[in-house]
């Protein structure tokens, strides 16, 4: 018996739609693509090249010297600790914190938790503003120290829903109570069995909640009064902004020094960069996963 196959093509508005879509698609691409290379080819070009502006796609006389510039710089390694320790701890105590309130208030069986959930949500409305948080951290004796940048932003409201969604999605009421009928206290089923299912959340958060973290600056430029303390974005800050001394010197000497702040201004946008975009590839799988939470019914 011979079998017929015939091609099914598809529709000429189909095609001319998918094409307009690439065409789009590729056209963005190139416009967050190009500032990326733009910016990395600067932080490798000489400073001569970078003032001039001789740099527009590759690399133009191939030159270290804002690396080296940027990690001999004792504040910038200083501030580049800090900000590590700050998304570290920070990310643990934000991804704990939301996961102890996003579980309960996902829970039927939890008494309330409807009244605790409209107080929640009236938090991404209104807020006291920031005299009235600054003092509530001034009276905590918080001000110039670690927990200022730690404690005062530590749980967003919309991470809190997209836990409690995730949990009232994937963990069935069934599960409980069978842990329930064994003897499981609720700290033990929370860490045996919630959280070996709860990857896909767990790493949503924590790369929110790091890359918020990382990038965060004003809580610092608040809070903050010792340098030594400073975040690495703080000390970026002051050298794209505030890095316009002159001083006494002659005008060779200020045309130099202003070629290195150029290029260094490129060399801490790539380093600032380095740790979100390494993270990221390993957590892209479950982010995906995790942001689809609640989005299919069925």
């Amino acid at each position: 018996m011979t079998e017929v196959r015939q091609s099914i093509r598809e529709p000429f508005g189909d095609r001319m739609f998918l094409m307009l879509v690439y065409t789009a698609l590729s056209f963005v691409l190139l416009l967050v693509l190009y500032p990326l290379i733009y910016i990395v080819s600067s932080s490798l070009s000489s400073p001569l090249a970078v003032s001039a502006g001789k740099v527009w796609l590759w690399p133009v006389d191939l030159s270290f010297k804002g690396y080296q510039a940027v990690f001999q710089n004792p504040q910038i390694v200083t501030g580049y600790a800090n900000s590590l320790f700050y998304t570290v701890a920070g990310t643990f105590i934000s991804v704990a914190m939301t996961i102890m309130i996003g579980y309960p208030l996902s829970r039927k069986t939890f008494f309330g938790r409807s009244g605790v959930m409209v107080f929640i949500t009236f938090t991404m409305l209104f807020s006291g503003g920031l005299i009235p948080t600054y003092l509530v951290v001034k009276q905590l004796h918080l001000i110039d120290t670690r927990w200022a940048l730690l404690l005062p932003n530590a749980i967003w409201v919309w991470q809190v829903i997209i836990a409690r969604t995730f949990f009232q999605s994937s963990i069935p009421d069934e599960l409980v109570e069978a842990s329930e009928m064994d003897g499981c206290s609720d700290l033990r089923f929370i860490w045996s069995v919630v959280f070996p299912l709860s990857k896909p959340i767990v790493a949503v958060l924590s790369l929110m909640y790091a890359v918020g973290q990382w990038n965060a600056y004003f809580d610092a430029l608040i809070y903050l009064k010792t340098q030594s303390l400073y975040p690495l974005q703080l000390i970026l800050r002051s050298v794209l902004i505030l890095n316009n001394g002159t001083g006494a010197m002659d005008a060779a000497k200020m045309i130099e020094r202003q070629q290195m702040v150029d290029l260094m201004k490129y060399s801490l946008i790539v380093v600032a960069s380095l740790p979100v975009l390494i993270i990221y590839p390993f957590v892209q799988r479950y982010f995906v996963q995790g942001m689809l939470i609640g989005s299919v019914k069925g």
